[in-house]
């Protein structure tokens, strides 16, 4: 998923989500993968994506690092095949190119910039407490494997971004987008580590 991309999708999520109807068996589960989940409050680790479109034989792929922090926001830097930045913190997301802001958007202007840092961050992180307040959420637990699948409620939305599929153990290991269009998007995230000894001085620079 290259994130400043799907930017108008988490728009729509923050707009037209509400919250999510979930069985106790459901409860049972996200329960428990509540407590599988490790969430410290900083992790940066590397992603690869690769994105299938219609009508293209081969799949488009990039990779990069990302960080998520706590109170602060998320970090997602592509590397390959070009470099760029978005950054998402409570008061605004920037969009870099190079050391070039390229994209502002400030939440006095826009409000819904607050929802998007929190959809991202909840699926970066596997926050299923708030991940089931925009989607119908289906979770799955095997061992120390679990998997979650999420479908937006609004039919309109639903038809639009189609269906998330998370997996992981201690963290989120890939997520999946199926579009309603036929695109898919996986990304797998690896090297994942903890504490401030995972970001970077420019990393840290850019929060």
């Amino acid at each position: 998923m290259k994130i400043f991309a799907r930017i108008g999708v988490l728009v729509s999520i923050c707009l037209f989500g509400s919250p999510a109807q979930v069985g106790a068996a459901e409860n049972a589960n996200t329960a428990a993968i509540a407590a599988m989940l490790s969430q410290p409050k900083m992790m940066c680790g590397r992603f690869d994506q690769s994105k299938q479109l219609q009508g293209l034989k081969k799949p488009l792929t990039s990779n990069g690092r990302f960080c998520v922090v706590a109170g602060k926001g998320v970090l997602w830097r592509t590397l390959q095949p070009f470099p760029n930045t978005l950054k998402l913190s409570r008061d605004e997301i920037v969009h870099f190119q190079g050391e070039r802001v390229a994209m502002r958007l400030d939440a006095k202007q826009e409000p819904t910039v607050r929802m998007i840092n929190s959809v991202l961050f909840s699926l970066l992180s596997g926050d299923l407490s708030q991940l089931d307040k925009l989607f119908a959420v289906d979770a799955k637990v095997d061992a120390k494997v679990w998997k979650v699948k999420l479908k937006a409620h609004e039919a309109a939305l639903a038809k639009a971004i189609g269906e998330i599929s998370l997996e992981g153990g201690s963290f989120v290991k890939n997520i999946q987008i199926s579009e309603a269009n036929g695109d898919h998007t996986f990304i797998t995230f690896s090297d994942i580590k903890t504490g401030e000894a995972a970001m970077t001085q420019e990393e840290a620079a850019l929060f």
